[in-house]
Parts: structure tokens; sequence; C-alpha cells
């Protein structure tokens, strides 16, 4: 199995169909048609259910189609790397990070690179912090912010100067809207909506006062975006950080913070051990400039 049959086999996923996936790799069907073949006896498995419209995966596809992912992002990666050896001012910076204020602080620190390097390209995944750990510990992220109280032993990392505050979103026409807080008993079997990282947290278990188990969640979510309109729809309120949707006055939703207050700190980490690439590094630099900036202009 080499990458060029990996990438002939993930133009076909996306695709859909043999006949679009030929034209967008500029060649012929039939020689498409016998990669996928041969790959397919290769792994001793089918990875397409054929019919006349269109072309879908099996499970095993499913399966090859996210490492074959991974893998040939990986080779590109290393490919820019590489490259960089001959131009130290570009090259492809990866970063992972869940839905968080901490962005602010990343985006500017890109804009400061920016500034210097134009040609640094970033790549952003969006992820909750098992997702982001994963890219991160297989070698697929440069670097992962993780929100809240992570075990970040494995990771060299250092600490963010933001966080976030917890709340609920909930519909500016229910009983909560009309409250500057929310208390744990407020929640007693309403229905919720939580992220599957909070649900991990032993904080938002503390604050809650009893376990995962014992509440009303009627749906959980990796993406706030996807959440809210469930809330909009009265499916439930939705467990989350503030700042991530729009609750400004022509949005149905509105922010309510949790009471006592709890905050989640970030934190960017990097594998132990790693050697950094040119871009990875002046991003670095340009974050500790942002930060160390941001810390004297807040203690003034």
């Amino acid at each position: 199995m080499d990458i060029r049959v990996l990438q002939y086999f993930l133009a076909v996923a996306r695709e859909g169909s043999i006949t679009s996936a030929a034209e967008q790799l500029h060649m012929t069907q039939p020689p498409l048609s016998r990669q996928l073949k041969d790959l397919e006896d290769e792994l001793g498995t089918q990875l397409f259910i054929r019919s006349n419209r269109k072309i879908t995966l099996t499970e095993e596809g499913q399966l090859l189609r996210r490492r074959a992912e991974e893998i040939v992002t990986l080779m590109e990666k290393t490919k820019s790397e590489i490259g960089e050896a001959y131009d130290s001012i570009s090259g492809e910076l990866y970063l992972g990070c869940g839905e968080s204020r901490a962005m602010s602080l990343i985006a500017r620190a890109v804009n400061r690179l920016h500034k210097k390097y134009p040609k640094i390209r970033i790549n952003l995944y969006s992820g909750n912090a098992e997702d982001v750990s994963e890219k991160l510990d297989n070698g697929l992220l440069d670097f992962g912010v993780f929100i809240g109280a992570t075990d970040l032993s494995k990771y060299d990392y250092i600490k963010l100067p933001s966080s976030d505050t917890w709340g609920m979103i909930v519909r500016k026409d229910s009983v909560f809207a009309e409250k500057e807080s929310i208390k744990a008993s407020d929640l007693t079997a309403q229905p919720l909506i939580c992220s599957r990282q909070a649900l991990n947290e032993n904080e938002i278990s503390g604050w809650f006062g009893c376990p995962s188990e014992n509440l009303n969640i009627v749906a959980t979510y990796n993406l706030i975006y996807n959440a809210a309109a469930m809330v909009e729809e009265y499916i439930g309120y939705a467990l989350t950080l503030e700042h991530l949707i729009d609750t400004s006055w022509e949005s149905k939703l509105c922010f309510r913070p949790l009471e006592p207050r709890i905050k989640s700190s970030h934190s960017l980490a990097w594998r132990k051990y790693q050697i950094f690439s040119g871009a990875a590094e002046k991003f670095l630099a340009a974050l500790q400039e942002e930060i160390e900036e941001s810390t004297n202009q807040s203690g003034k």
C-alpha cells in the first residue's frame, strides 16, 4: 500500500463516484478502478458498496478513510518540515483546539507571526480534548490548546493568560433567562445538553454535587454550535463556556453563568522532546511575545 493509492482511495470516498474521482485526479476510470480493486485484494476486505448511482464505504472502508487521512496529512506535514531546511520562513503549522476564548490569544499570536513570516500557513483542527490529544500523540499536530483540568503530564506546556466561564445557554423565553446566574438546585431533573468533555471533569461533577449518571442528560455534544440549535428547539439547556454562541438581541438564546462560578484555564501543549519545525518554533516565539505583552497591559 503506497501513499498514491491512499490518495486515490480518499478521492473516491470524497466524491462517491469513480468517474468523478477520476476526473478530479486527471486519469481515466479503468486504471482507477483497478487500483481500488488491488487495494481491496491487498487488505483482504471489501472497502466499497457499489451501486448504479453512488459508491459508499463499508465499515472497513470508513476505518481506512480515517487512517488514510491521518497518513496523508502526516506525509504532507513531513514534506513541509523537510522543505523548511531550504526556506526557513515558510512551512505548515498544525494547531488543535476546542471551542474557547483562548483562540483569541492564539489568533493574535498568528497575526504577529504572519507579519514576520507571511508564507507560514496555519492548519486548524477543532475538537474536544480527547480528539486533540490523540492527534497530538500521533504527530498530526504541532500544538494543542487544552481547556480546564486536563492531565498534561505527558506533555510540555505553558499556561495561557486566559480563562473561560462555565454557564448555561438557555432560551430568552425560559424561566432561567430571568436569573442572573444558575445554581445546581435550579437544574434538578431539568433536561441538560452537556459536552462529553465536561462530563469527565471532576470540577463540573463537583458543582452539580452528584455524578453525571444522576443528571437528566438528554444529549451530549463535542462542539457547541449544533447543541445551541437543540436549545432553540426546546430540547434542553446546554452547559457550555461563555462567548461561544451569539447571544445578541437578535438571538433567541442567552448565557447565564453558574453560581458559584467555575472558570477553566487554558494551556498550550506539545509532545515532550519534540523537535520543532521552523514554523512551530516561530509560532511559539510569537505566542510568548503576545503573552508577555498581554501580561504587561493587564498589569498597568
